[in-house]
């Protein structure tokens, strides 16, 4: 919604530059702040930054997994045990099903195989599966309670 306020801020002055795009941001925020009781948007501003920080993991996972596979690869010794193995969710809602799913697949070295019929395990596909109960960890205290702390 904040987004839209901004394009709609970019309209109303004809000048599309990103600081005035970012001052509509801001402006469309605070308004949103001032009004979140009238229009049931009571925990926005922290949805909004809950939501941040899931991205910012993303993006610091994606670094550190780029760099670990790229030194698997590199490595003149490939010591890899790939294997699949089974995630158990906490997750219910398919949105936030489907989103661990594709930030877990794009993670080098990661990729989402399949969910259960029930909803109630992830299968994940590992380039190095040699400690399963760490990658389960990982996803677990990262993706996972970030996607919940967001959207549940």
């Amino acid at each position: 919604m904040n987004l839209l306020l901004a394009v709609v801020w970019v309209a109303v002055t004809g000048s599309l530059t990103v600081v005035n795009f970012a001052f509509g941001f801001v402006l469309a925020m605070v308004g949103l702040w001032l009004v979140r009781e009238q229009v049931g948007t009571v925990g926005y501003l922290s949805r909004t930054w809950r939501l941040l920080i899931l991205a910012l993991l993303f993006l610091y996972e994606l670094a550190m997994s780029a760099y670990s596979v790229a030194k698997l690869v590199l490595s003149p010794r490939m010591d890899l045990k790939p294997g699949i193995f089974a995630y158990p969710l906490r997750l219910e809602g398919d949105f936030e099903i489907t989103l661990l799913a594709n930030l877990i697949t794009l993670t080098p070295g990661t990729l989402s195989v399949d969910v259960s019929d029930d909803c109630k395990t992830l299968y994940v596909h590992a380039i190095d599966c040699s400690d399963p109960e760490a990658a389960r960890r990982d996803i677990a205290e990262g993706f996972e309670r970030r996607i919940m702390e967001a959207f549940c």
